[in-house]
């Protein structure tokens, strides 16, 4: 007999490219700004220490290869924007980790989405409060399926690009990171003790914007493939 008073939800867990493998996810990482020029946009500049938020892990839209995944769009906002993104997941952890043994604990690579409530983010900013409403909320990190590090090498190069309805909005490359993706781990660690099943979403390039239902977004990472989203009513 269980001993849980409810039922237990379900652990979110990624698509395998390749296998019939899934593999679970334990908690969602952010890094905020990664990009020059998409810092630049939102108004920053230089080389600042990396800052990051979370997503909860049932925050995940999880769409298999080839499909087209359908993204509800969400309450309490009209400025819905979109945010291609480098996701690296762990397939082990630690704390104060050097840049050397973060790249190790790569256990596989993603193409992911960070949907934003902008209006509620920027709210939010202006009185100085959480980012949760604007960052947090149910389907606003598409993935597609998990790429074996083993398979794609370290990936710190390589176009990342995203459109909307045909039309290109974001194009940058891996090699534009301000932090790469281990010295974005690295700092993590020694924040938060890291553990497998732990995903790091790596940050934007410049280019972000709204998207509406009816929109059809493709984010694309060389190497990964293509992430297809429709914004639904």
């Amino acid at each position: 007999m269980s001993e849980f008073v409810i039922q237990p939800h379900e652990r979110p867990a990624l698509e395998v490219a390749g296998s019939s493998g899934r593999f679970p996810v334990r908690r969602i990482y952010c890094v905020g700004r990664n990009y020059a020029e998409h810092a630049r946009e939102m108004g920053d500049s230089g080389r600042e220490a990396p800052f990051f938020f979370s997503k909860p892990a049932d925050a995940l839209l999880t769409i298999k290869d080839g499909e087209t995944g359908n993204m509800a769009y969400p309450s309490q906002t009209s400025d819905l924007h979109h945010e291609v993104e480098l996701v690296a997941a762990l397939g082990s952890g630690g704390v104060n980790l050097t840049p050397a043994q973060a790249q190790q604990a790569i256990w596989g690579y993603a193409v992911g989405l960070d949907m934003t409530r902008r209006d509620l983010q920027g709210a939010a900013k202006a009185k100085g409060r959480p980012w949760e409403p604007g960052k947090a909320f149910e389907q606003s990190a598409p993935i597609g399926p998990l790429h074996p590090a083993a398979a794609t090498g370290d990936l710190q190069k390589g176009a990342i690009t995203l459109s909307v309805n045909g039309q290109e909005r974001q194009k940058g490359d891996l090699s534009d990171m301000i932090w790469s993706v281990a010295e974005s781990i690295a700092h993590l660690s020694t924040l938060f003790e890291l553990k497998a099943g732990d995903l790091i979403f790596t940050g934007t390039p410049a280019g972000v914007g709204a998207v509406v239902a009816g929109d059809e977004l493709v984010a694309s990472i060389e190497g990964l493939g293509e992430l297809k989203v429709r914004i639904a009513a």
